[in-house]
This record gives C-alpha cells, structure tokens and sequence, in this order.
C-alpha cells in the first residue's frame, strides 16, 4: 500500500484547520460599525453628484449596497434620530421636535414599551459604544459600555459671523478654524479609531456622530481650496415653483431665520455657500476615511457590518430656501449605506425606502429575533437581492400629521387641513409642478392616501421653530 506524502499531509490538515477557523470566524456574530453624519444629503460622488470629492464614500459604496432614495422619517435631527433608534414613526411617538435622549422612552404608550436600538444589542451580548451625535444629544444615559460623549454645539465659531446672523439658526458659511484638530469631528474619529483597533471577548457595535455638515459651514481653508467655485454647479431651481403650493404649505415654510436663494442670488452668495457645504462634505468624508482605514487593518475586518446614514437631506437653494424642515424631497432624501460580510458590492436600489429600517435590518443581518414593537420595515431583502421588487412606500413626517408619501413614481403630500401636492417624479423629478388638482391623478393619490398614518399622537416635545406661526398655532390648538 502506498504511504501518503507527509506533506501534502501536513497541507491538507493545516487547509481543513484554516476553513474550519474562517467558518468560526464568519459564523459569529457580526460586530457593526455605525456611522452617522448630520445634515448630509445626496451631495456625494458615488451618488451622482458632479463636483463632490469624496473618495472613502465612494470607496464604501462600491463596496456595498447604496440605498440613493432612502427617505427620512422626519426632515429634522432628533424626530429622525428617535424613530431610527426607536423603530417607531414620529406619528406614533408624537416626537415631531427635539426632545431630551432621557426623554425619549416617557412620551406615551408606545415609547414605553419600546427597547432602544442600541439596548437591544447590549442585551443580545453585544458591548455598546459610542462617540459624537448618535441620538439628538449623544445618548441616553447607560445605553452605551464605553463613551465618548459628544462636545456641545456645533462650533467652534468665529467671534463673529461671516455672513449670517439671524436668531434661530447658526447657519454661515467660510473657512474657519485654522486646523482639523479644533473640529470635534476630528477628536471624535480619533476616539472610534482608538476602539477599533483593540480586540474584544464579545462583538461590538461601535456608534460614530460625525457633526459636519450640519451648520455653520465652517472647516479649515484646505478643505475649500479642493474646489473651484466657478465649476461648481448650481441646483436645479425655478423662481415660482412655490406658486403652486397650499397656503398651508407656505405656513409651515416660513422660515424667515434662514437664507431665501433670491437672498443668495442678489447677494452673490449662492455659490460660496454650495462651496462650503461641499468643504464640510470632504472633510467629514476624509474622517469617515480614517475608520475605515482602521477597520481594514483591524482584526475585526471581515467580520463587521458597516452602516452609515444621514438623519435627512438638505436643501441648497431648493424650494427658495436653505434649510431642511420640509415634506419635499431635498429635505427628506437621506444617503444610507451597508457594507460587510455577506452584502453584496457595488450595488444601487432606487427603490424608496425608509431611513427607520435601519434597525430591523441589522437585527436581521446579526440573525436576532425581531423586535416585538417594530414598526418600521427590514430592508434585508434588498440586501440580499438589490435587483428585487420593492413595492412598499415611504413616508415622511413634517410636524402633527402631515405626510408625503413617496412611491418608485409619485410623491403624494397631504397636509393636516385636508391640502394636497402631487408629484409626477417621472415627468417632474424636481418637483416643480403640483398636480393634485388634476382629475386624471385622482386613483394615484387615493392609492397613496391608502399609506398614511391611521395614528397621529399628540405632540410630546418641543419645537425648534415655535417662531415659525404654523407651528405655534398647532402645540396651541393641542393644548386646548
């Protein structure tokens, strides 16, 4: 009988010792990298956009599954931020404003009944942690293992404005402080980085707030000058597309704290604001660089989901404005990312889907049982299939019900008075021209309306525009 060859063997046991090691190491359970960046809209290369320089959001989008028509559930950060950690839509919590991170689970019924996003992993087995703005303010107290914490406001600032100054807002724009290692995003990536380089007895779910690029658009001058301002290009706007609008909509949309785009315009200041977001969006992709650099060269490279959203769009001149705060889709478009072991590369979904799957979906990527109090829907299958149908709507919240719905074909609005606008986003996909009125729709929007939240709780936090005459009259009107 012929002997085996002793080292064809020896490499045979040491092949079977290493598949049996990498089926160990794909079988447990996933770490997760969250990464969140506030007030980013769709202004990112892999998305589209002409001037964006933003190789590391490039580098995750081909290197996962880009959702480009993921809709917030609420156009503003902490009503966003608490249905993505709750799974609730802000029509169920009544949350439509900002509200304290301690506050979140006290507002009624269903909020006490819910378990946080961040809490169900920790009780899964996971070790939490976090830095920067992850809920509104940084966290609720005892959610996180390990904390970072978040520096307070938005700074640092001039002594002086630029060229903004209106109460109500900290919008402004230009080059400002001098060096990347004054910006609480740079302290707050050099703390993640820190926790991703060690190793752990249990997987983790590391949570990353990036601030920028939330106002005042100020970065240090490096970032502006990878820009040329008389390339960058303007937005798509039309002067009187606001004339097709409800009176309601015009309500809620006075937001004289903010630029108008004809302010912009006489002033000269349109493209020097387009410049500085688009600063604020390179230095904060160079951040988001950083962790990823760290994740490759860790131990816990093939073994971590990457998820990385916005909690809504911006408008840039859009709609007559700067500001986010509205049911249209610059306001509510949100870029949102997964990247890791089992998700497929270099995909797109245009499908819409909503910003609040975020927790449903990780649950079903870490294999956990879903959480009885879900309302919001796992995108998991088109994870699993990006090229799959996707006929679910989403919706959008813009204070005490009031709603868009958004279709693959329509975006159907309905204001708390009754008010409709309707888009038709293949022949209008800047949604200038308000068809609602048009007898030829009517079976669109009775569809549509089909959608709409049956639940419409009562306001339970404070709202940051109570100058805003709309809003004061509604918190009024519950009060009596």
């Amino acid at each position: 009988m012929k002997k085996a060859n002793p080292v064809f063997s020896c490499l045979i046991f040491l092949l079977a010792l290493n598949m049996g090691w990498l089926q160990a190491r794909q079988a447990s359970p996933p770490n997760i990298l969250m990464i969140s960046v506030d007030d980013l809209n769709d202004f990112i290369g892999g998305m589209g956009h002409p001037d964006a320089i933003t190789p590391h959001l490039d580098r995750l989008i081909s290197r996962g599954v880009l959702f480009a028509n993921a809709q917030c559930q609420a156009p503003m950060c902490s009503p966003s931020r608490t249905a993505i950690m709750t799974g609730l839509r802000p029509s169920t919590t009544g949350i439509y404003g900002f509200i304290g991170d301690n506050q979140i689970k006290e507002t009624n019924e269903a909020t006490q009944k819910i378990t946080l996003l961040h809490q169900y992993f920790k009780d899964a087995g996971y070790h939490t942690m976090g830095v920067g703005k992850i809920f509104h303010n940084h966290a609720p107290d005892g959610l996180l293992d390990e904390s970072g914490g978040r520096e307070s406001g938005f700074g640092p600032k001039p002594a002086q404005s630029f060229h903004w100054d209106k109460n109500g807002t900290s919008t402004d724009w230009g080059a400002f402080p001098e060096r990347d290692d004054q910006m609480p995003d740079y302290r707050s990536a050099q703390w993640a980085i820190e926790r991703i380089q060690k190793e752990y007895d249990q997987p983790f779910f590391l949570s990353v707030g990036f601030l920028r690029p939330h106002v005042p658009w100020h970065v240090p001058q490096k970032w502006f000058d990878l820009y040329d301002t008389t390339k960058i290009h303007y937005p798509a706007y039309l002067k009187n597309d606001r004339d097709d609008l409800p009176q309601i909509a015009l309500k809620i949309d006075d937001l004289p704290m903010m630029p108008t785009t004809e302010w912009a315009k006489k002033n000269g200041q349109w493209k020097n604001i387009l410049h500085a977001y688009l600063a604020c969006v390179s230095f904060v992709d160079h951040y988001i660089g950083e962790l990823l650099n760290a994740l490759e060269e860790s131990p816990h490279a093939e073994n971590t989901i990457v998820v990385l959203w916005s909690d809504h769009g911006y408008r840039l001149g859009e709609k007559g404005t700067f500001a986010k705060v509205a049911l249209w889709n610059r306001a509510t478009i949100s870029p949102l990312i997964f990247a890791g072991p089992g998700i497929p590369k270099n995909q797109r979904v245009d499908a819409p889907v909503e910003l609040f799957s975020i927790y449903p979906t990780l649950t079903d990527l870490a294999k956990l049982p879903k959480p009885q109090h879900m309302e919001a829907k796992s995108i998991y299958p088109l994870l699993k299939d990006p090229k799959s149908k996707w006929a679910t709507p989403a919706i959008t919240t813009w204070a005490r019900n009031n709603h868009a719905v958004v279709s693959q074909d329509y975006r159907y609005i309905r204001y708390e008075d009754g008010s409709e606008e309707l888009y038709d986003l293949n022949e209008d996909p800047n949604e200038w021209y308000n068809v609602a009125g048009e007898e030829k729709y009517s079976s669109i929007k009775s569809e549509l309306s089909q959608y709409l939240p049956k639940i419409n709780e009562k306001w339970a936090a404070a709202s940051r525009y109570d100058n805003n005459d709309y809003f004061r009259k509604q918190k009024a009107e519950q009060s009596e």
